[in-house]
């Protein structure tokens, strides 16, 4: 970060005011307004905070008009070719890559922590077989914590610890929800297994009966885990930091992130695409006239999957997981109908001069939930496995802002709209 000798000016009301000009490493920059409520007694509107920095971070980097994305330097696309999920956690939330004996050693903690205490069992039995894995999956996250008084202390001796404990057991708990809401009984963790293949053992095993693994389809879900690991302040994570900054333990700030990915226009986006693909193809189309409605604004209907709050060109995710995606189906020797349909809207999107006027290009949501259909994760776990997936990067910056010294309790200001002051009226006396 570096300030700039030309500093922006300000006038108002006669008066001028400077404002310092942040740069970061890659050359975005922004005026500094920390101080600008103390000196000119306004602040600043900025509704959905897209014009608005809310911190300065190291871990992730995006360049929405190049598509670029990088994880701690590291871009995506040799991360997704050369890394795994784990590796990627330990950069993400230990600052670097690690050398073979602390993966090693990270590997060793995630396996010690993966199981979860019995008593939790019984938190399990209490929801209903309505009961969404999203909701499971947020409030056994905080109940976890009750287990753990220790998070409960200022200061923890060992981050890594406590972030390799939620880090093991969101996946635990993830596919532990799932058999709940199936009326499945409980698979226990294999400490033989690794992180992703573990999981798929949890989901889909039977007490009589082992799931098979199978090498792709375990590569193809550690890639989109890796792939979700982290995606700068979009709504869950900057929700983490703000649960965070009041001095939350990590399970509390977690859970939080889990319930903002759940909604529809945020970790809900992949389920969308799967949903309309499903429409598209129950009404016989090959999506050519779903195309036609969705430029039509009075259609009320919508391409989901396309188009990005961030990105202005190709999602570099998007590119890597569409590849996977064709050859997963392949080496599965499966053929999808929906995927023919998701094949046929691309190339409609890239060449209809109606989406490339407005950068509608396929994002990561797009192609996912084909795969995770391939794999036989069901509808309702697809935003669980977001979850999973987006855990290092909130663990990340949970840790960012409990060791910045500056750090302190988010608190942002509004402009009231409301009514003046009146009196109260007596009920008696109200019309």
């Amino acid at each position: 970060m570096s300030s700039q000798n030309n500093n922006a000016e300000l006038k108002l009301d006669g008066k001028s005011y400077s404002l310092p000009v942040i740069e970061g490493t890659e050359g975005e920059r922004a005026f500094d307004i920390s101080a600008l409520r103390a000196q000119t007694g306004h602040i600043t509107m900025d509704d959905g905070y897209g014009n608005t920095g809310s911190c300065l971070s190291k871990i992730t980097f995006i360049d929405g008009e190049t598509g670029i994305l990088r994880y701690r330097g590291i871009p995506i696309e040799e991360l997704a070719e050369k890394s795994t999920f784990v590796e990627v956690a330990h950069l993400l939330i230990m600052g670097r890559l690690p050398i073979r004996a602390e993966l090693r050693r990270f590997s060793v903690v995630l396996t010690r922590y993966e199981m979860l205490h019995e008593d939790m069992k019984f938190h399990f039995e209490g929801f209903p077989a309505t009961a969404h894995p999203m909701a499971m999956l947020s409030s056994m996250i905080n109940a976890a914590s009750c287990f753990y008084p220790e998070l409960l202390e200022p200061e923890s001796d060992d981050f890594e610890i406590e972030a390799a404990r939620l880090l093991s057991q969101v996946r635990t708990i993830a596919a532990f929800s799932y058999r709940k809401s199936r009326g499945l009984p409980i698979i226990y963790p294999k400490p033989s297994y690794k992180y992703t293949a573990n999981f798929l053992h949890m989901m889909f095993s039977e007490p009589y009966q082992d799931y098979e693994l199978n090498p792709e389809v375990v590569r193809a879900l550690d890639l989109i885990f890796l792939l979700h690991a982290d995606h700068e302040q979009n709504c869950s994570t900057a929700t983490v930091r703000m649960v965070a900054s009041s001095k939350a333990n990590l399970f509390a700030s977690s859970a939080a992130g889990v319930c903002a990915l759940w909604g529809p226009l945020h970790g809900g986006a992949n389920q969308a695409v799967l949903e309309m693909l499903n429409e598209i193809h129950k009404a016989g189309d090959d999506g050519s006239r779903f195309v036609a409605a969705a430029k039509d604004k009075k259609s009320g209907k919508r391409l989901m999957g396309f188009g990005h709050r961030i990105y202005r060109n190709y999602d570099p995710r998007a590119k890597i997981i569409k590849k996977a995606c064709d050859d997963l189906l392949a080496k599965l020797k499966r053929s999808d109908p929906l995927l023919d349909i998701a094949k046929h809207l691309e190339q409609v999107a890239l060449s209809d001069p109606y989406f490339v006027e407005r950068k509608l290009y396929p994002n990561v949501d797009f192609y996912s939930g084909i795969i995770m259909r391939a794999i036989g994760i069901p509808l309702e776990m697809f935003t669980v496995i977001f979850a999973i997936g987006r855990m290092p990067g909130w663990i990340a910056n949970y840790r960012e802002v409990n060791e910045d010294p500056n750090s302190r309790i988010y608190r942002p200001r509004q402009i009231y709209m409301g009514a003046t002051q009146n009196p109260y009226v007596p009920i008696d006396e109200r019309s």
